[in-house]
C-alpha cells in the first residue's frame, strides 16, 4: 500500500508540472505605450504645404539624373534648376511648383516626369520654450495644435506654471501678439484654447 501511495504522489507531481512550468515561462511584456500622433514628426508634403525660404526640396526629373536635385530655396523664394535657370518656389505647394518645372522643361523634352518633395521643411517651424522636458524648434509641417506642440516637446517639468502660458505669434505687420493659453480648457475640448499653430509660432510655458 505505501508503494502504492507513493506511485500516486508521484504521479500527482508529474501532472502538475506543466502547470508549474507554464507559470514559469516568460512573464508577459507589458504592452508599449501608444505614442501620440502629435509626437510623430510632421510631413511636410501635404496638399496644402506652402514652400518657402530656406526649406530643402528634393527635385527629381525622371531618368534626368543630371537635371535632378537637392537644394534649398534662396532668400529671395528662389531656386535655380540645369537648363530652366530661377524659378520662383517659394509661396508654391510642391505640386504646383512640379507643375511649374515639367512646363519649363517641355520646351527641352517630350513629356518629362518630374517629382517635387519637401526634404526639410526649414521654413515652416513653432518653437516651445520654458518648463517643459524638450524645448526648442520644431517642423511645422502639417496642422497641429497647441496640445500637439506641448506634446511634441514632452511635457511639462515639474514645476511648469500651466496657468500662465501663452503664445507669441508675429503678425504679418510684423507687430508681435502675446495670446494668453488656458491649458485646462484646451485638454477639455475647448477648441478655442487648443487653436492651431502658424509658423514661427512660440509656445512659452513659464
Amino acid at each position: 500500500m505505501k508503494n502504492c501511495f507513493k506511485v500516486l504522489l508521484l504521479l500527482g507531481a508529474l501532472a502538475l508540472v506543466p502547470a508549474f512550468a507554464s507559470a514559469q515561462a516568460k512573464p508577459e511584456t507589458p504592452a508599449k505605450a501608444a505614442q501620440p500622433a502629435a509626437a510623430q514628426m510632421p510631413r511636410a508634403n501635404s496638399a496644402d504645404y506652402v514652400i518657402g525660404e530656406s526649406d530643402v526640396l528634393a527635385i527629381n526629373v525622371w531618368h534626368e539624373q543630371e537635371l535632378s536635385r537637392v537644394l534649398p530655396v534662396r532668400a529671395d523664394g528662389k531656386i535655380s534648376l540645369p537648363l530652366i535657370g530661377d524659378l520662383v518656389a517659394g509661396g508654391t505647394t510642391p505640386a504646383q511648383l512640379q507643375a511649374s518645372i515639367v512646363e519649363k522643361l517641355r520646351t527641352f523634352m517630350e513629356n518629362p516626369e518630374v517629382t517635387v518633395i519637401v526634404q526639410e521643411p526649414r521654413s515652416q517651424y513653432f518653437t516651445v520654450v520654458g518648463e517643459v522636458l524638450k524645448p526648442g524648434a520644431y517642423p511645422l509641417g502639417q496642422r497641429l495644435s497647441v496640445l500637439d506642440g506641448l506634446a511634441m516637446a514632452g511635457g511639462f517639468k515639474d514645476f511648469a506654471k500651466v496657468k500662465k502660458m501663452y503664445i507669441l505669434r508675429t503678425n504679418s505687420s510684423g507687430t508681435t501678439e502675446k495670446m494668453p493659453f488656458d491649458y485646462k480648457k484646451a485638454l477639455g475640448g475647448n477648441t478655442e484654447q487648443n487653436f492651431t499653430l502658424t509658423a514661427r509660432d512660440t509656445i512659452v510655458v513659464p
